[in-house]
């Protein structure tokens, strides 16, 4: 290899490492910036009702989409039955 590649190389992997680290430190600022929002929201009345309400609507949503499969197998075996029968 000429030199001068090596120095054009040598100025990527710089260029790299300095995205690189640039990219690290504001992932730790995204970080912080989140654990300080979810800290302050603990902290604020109604936090913890709001908190369960979540929880229920998650059970709630789980089940339809439970049942929502269930409906779907039930169709595609329905559509298996009569294309083996045709």
């Amino acid at each position: 290899m000429r030199e001068s590649e090596l120095i054009q190389i040598r100025n990527q992997v710089k260029n790299i490492v300095g995205v690189q680290n640039a990219i690290m430190s504001q992932m730790q600022n995204l970080k912080d910036l989140s654990i300080g929002t979810l800290e302050t929201l603990k902290r604020m009345p109604g936090y913890q009702k709001a908190v369960d309400q979540l929880k229920e609507d998650i059970q709630t949503d789980s089940g339809k989409k439970t049942k929502e499969k269930e409906l779907v197998l039930s169709n595609e075996e329905g559509r298996s039955k009569k294309n083996s029968i045709q």
